[in-house]
């Protein structure tokens, strides 16, 4: 008897995104790893899911940034041109300034008040 094969799509999620997930499926439900683990988003999102995803989506659409960059940008909402710095591609390519300018500015414009 064959089993049937189940495909598995891969993508890259931020840690309010990661929270949501788990949340859906209920603390109840989780092992110890993923309690851990939602104890880890809960204490570290800095945004909301829904937020995280759109910011996520803009900075790959608007700032051509691949998904794992942005996904990390969005995880740590960095406050200075020398932290987005450390998340694009780790110094591979030459970004400028001005580039840098409007991320931090567009992140800005999401950052929670308080």
């Amino acid at each position: 008897m064959k089993i049937p094969k189940k495909e598995v799509k891969e993508r890259v999620l931020t840690v309010p995104q990661v929270k949501e997930v788990l949340d859906k499926i209920g603390e109840e439900k989780l092992d110890q790893f993923q309690r851990r683990t939602l104890d880890f988003a809960a204490k570290f999102s800095k945004l909301n899911s829904k937020t995280a995803k759109e910011l996520m989506a803009k900075l790959v659409d608007q700032f051509e940034l691949d998904d794992e960059e942005a996904s990390q940008i969005v995880n740590c909402m960095p406050e200075s041109i020398e932290e987005i710095r450390v998340f694009l591609a780790g110094g591979r390519k030459i970004i400028e300034t001005s580039k840098l300018e409007d991320i931090l500015s567009f992140l800005n414009k999401y950052r929670k008040n308080g």
